[in-house]
């Protein structure tokens, strides 16, 4: 059999394959009175459940860290004030940013032309996040400039209800 005969069998082999009803049929009794810890369909709900939550949290984290990357690098260059993201960073990530900021800034005043172009329109072209551990997720996020793509790494932390970065690494 070749490659592709397999790869076509599978679907076909799978639909013959029971597997337990995640929603229960539409007649009879309702599916809470039905439902017991551990039977299939009460597994199949819950853990239904988790992946929406996963998926939802994934979505969050995602937008979070490309907000907190955007507003960092527009810190950057001078057109955000750095107490902007003071809810969003640690301490120890605030500080170094505002210090990066300033030797960006007079960098960039030494030389009249790099003003004028220093981080102009940033994009967010991609954005990942990974688990580390429950409550401690990695993002990684590419950031588009008018000269050059910029790589932005930050590790985000739950606690209280908030996430905090608590580590922001800008290349």
């Amino acid at each position: 059999m070749s490659a592709t005969s397999a790869i076509h069998a599978l679907p076909d082999a799978s639909r013959t394959v029971t597997s337990p009803r995640i929603v229960p049929p539409a007649t009879g009794e309702s599916s809470r009175a039905t439902a017991r810890p551990g039977s299939s369909s009460a597994t199949g709900r819950s853990s239904a459940r988790k992946v929406a939550d996963v998926i939802s949290l994934d979505g969050e984290l995602r937008t979070l860290a490309r907000s907190i990357a955007q507003a960092s690098i527009e810190v950057l260059a001078g057109t955000r004030p750095v107490q902007q993201l003071s809810r969003s960073l640690d301490p120890r990530c605030l500080s170094a940013l505002q210090h990066r900021a300033a030797l960006t800034r007079a960098h960039a005043a030494r030389s009249l032309a790099g003003r004028s172009r220093l981080h102009r329109s940033p994009v967010v072209r991609s954005v990942r996040v990974c688990t580390v551990k429950e409550g401690v997720y990695e993002a990684s996020v590419v950031i588009s400039e008018e000269l050059r793509s910029r790589a932005v790494a930050m590790r985000l932390e739950g606690s209280n209800g908030a996430w905090k970065v608590t580590a922001l690494e800008i290349g």
